[in-house]
């Protein structure tokens, strides 16, 4: 029972990023990208979270559906940061099944009594605006329906900042991620309990 109950614990501060390459710290150091100076905030402000990064570079929401059962299983996070739907949107693949995938996933999450804060993507204009405002739409759309936080776009003040961006205009940079932390912790603080409040030490 004690070992169960420590689990039970351990299970509501484990934030679970679960994402692509922009989560997975893509042509930097891994300790330069967000999600781990995430792990290190967390750590200096006094809050008793895990951080666990089940990102994958070139991972497709349908990759992400796949795997998102069995990461729930292994980790059971308390809530779970879903980064996903770029390499759709760049591979060219129908809005319908990016959107499909990404409800099944908040739906599997929020089965679990998961939180999720869902982290909106968008195309560059080269896509041409139809497809890129379809895309858009999908994670507020998704947000309104399952009732999720949503960052409305993961590389806001960044994508078209070429001092923090990489030479493939795709992804950040050293310099770029600190910025993304700072979007993403907007959204994330809420949703987040220090130690004291939640029985830690």
């Amino acid at each position: 029972m004690f070992i169960a109950l420590q689990n039970a614990v351990a299970s509501d501060r484990t934030i679970l990023v679960f994402g692509d390459s922009l989560s997975a710290a893509f042509g930097i150091r891994p300790e330069q990208g967000w999600v781990a100076l995430l792990a290190t905030r967390l750590k200096a402000q006094g809050y008793g979270y895990e951080v666990v990064n089940a990102s994958v570079s070139g991972e497709t929401t349908s990759g992400g559906l796949e795997r998102l059962p069995r990461a729930l299983q292994l980790h059971q996070p308390g809530t779970v940061i879903l980064e996903l739907g770029a390499n759709d949107g760049l591979r060219g693949l129908p809005v319908t099944t990016t959107r499909d995938n990404l409800a099944h996933m908040a739906r599997l999450a929020q089965a679990k009594g998961v939180h999720v804060l869902l982290i909106g993507i968008r195309m560059p204009p080269n896509y041409g605006p139809r497809y890129s405002d379809e895309f858009a739409r999908v994670f507020p759309s998704l947000a309104n329906q399952y009732d999720l936080p949503l960052v409305p776009f993961l590389l806001a003040g960044v994508a078209l900042d070429p001092t923090r961006m990489q030479e493939d205009g795709m992804h950040p940079n050293a310099q770029g991620e600190p910025p993304v932390l700072d979007t993403v912790w907007a959204y994330l603080k809420p949703l987040l309990k220090k130690n004291t409040e939640m029985g830690g030490r």
